[in-house]
């Protein structure tokens, strides 16, 4: 099937989740990194992606300020909220009660050195509205398929697969083991979404499901719902924030690019 890759964005928004009550990296949305808080470096991403509004959906007044000193919109959300996807639809409630914008990208507030275009092809991929939601993967590096925090993505492509210059697939299932069984290729699930707005609303006004208990994954609540989840392939993954690790490497990198 041919792929149009052009999006109305008059439908569309990007939400960013981010909390301050991080137990691997206190206060992590606002660390600084080459002189602006980690948020702010998301916030810019998003907006460099040309997706209509960036939405930031958090719960602390520190965050709101960072971003309204940019220029952008942040809204605070109750930090009791269970997950970043109970905080986006929150927060996208507040700010768009008409429902004007149908399709969202969810953003996670952790990626500061996010490409624009994955945000890009996460919108191409919700305009063919052949996804209740849709994420992103790539292939696996050998030390990470039996590592449990690389969640691996069950696909079946489609027959343009290996033609197209975005391949797309559908996920049949997520898990923190190596599946499936015997295949020569294992698919890194990067934590990226886009979303329908019903499947969303569908999504958070349900409790957790089994699977999504049993492997601490709630992507795996919209499949048991019966959700259609497609993927896009992309050469490697987003690099993230969880350690303190993490934040020293993503430093030199920015710092490294702001010097050039």
């Amino acid at each position: 099937m041919k792929k149009n890759n052009m999006t109305d964005n008059n439908t569309i928004i990007t939400v960013i989740p981010a909390r301050m009550g991080s137990l691997r990296l206190p206060n992590k949305p606002m660390a600084e990194i080459a002189g602006k808080p980690m948020i702010v470096h998301v916030w810019k991403q998003a907006v460099a992606a040309g997706l209509g509004p960036v939405l930031v959906a958090c719960d602390s007044i520190s965050i709101v300020n960072a971003i309204q000193n940019e220029g952008g919109i942040a809204l605070m959300t109750d930090s009791d909220l269970p997950s970043g996807t109970d905080r986006i639809y929150a927060a996208l409630c507040e700010f768009d009660p008409d429902e004007t914008y149908r399709r969202v990208v969810n953003l996670q507030g952790d990626l500061p050195d996010i490409p624009p275009n994955y945000l890009a092809l996460l919108a191409n991929m919700l305009a063919q509205k052949e996804f209740d939601l849709c994420t992103l993967v790539a292939p696996c590096e050998e030390h990470e398929i039996n590592a449990a925090q690389v969640v691996k993505a069950v696909m079946s492509w489609n027959e343009d697969f290996l033609e197209s210059d975005f391949p797309t697939g559908r996920v049949h299932y997520f898990s923190r083991a190596p599946i499936p069984f015997g295949s020569d290729i294992f698919w890194h699930h990067i934590g990226l979404y886009g979303w329908q707005r019903d499947a969303l609303k569908q999504f958070v006004e349900t409790t957790p499901s089994n699977l999504e208990t049993t492997e601490k994954l709630e992507q795996l609540r919209a499949l048991e719902l019966g959700m259609i989840i497609g993927a896009g392939k992309v050469d490697a993954p987003a690099a993230g924030v969880d350690t303190e690790q993490d934040l020293i490497e993503v430093r030199k990198k920015l710092d490294s690019e702001r010097n050039k």
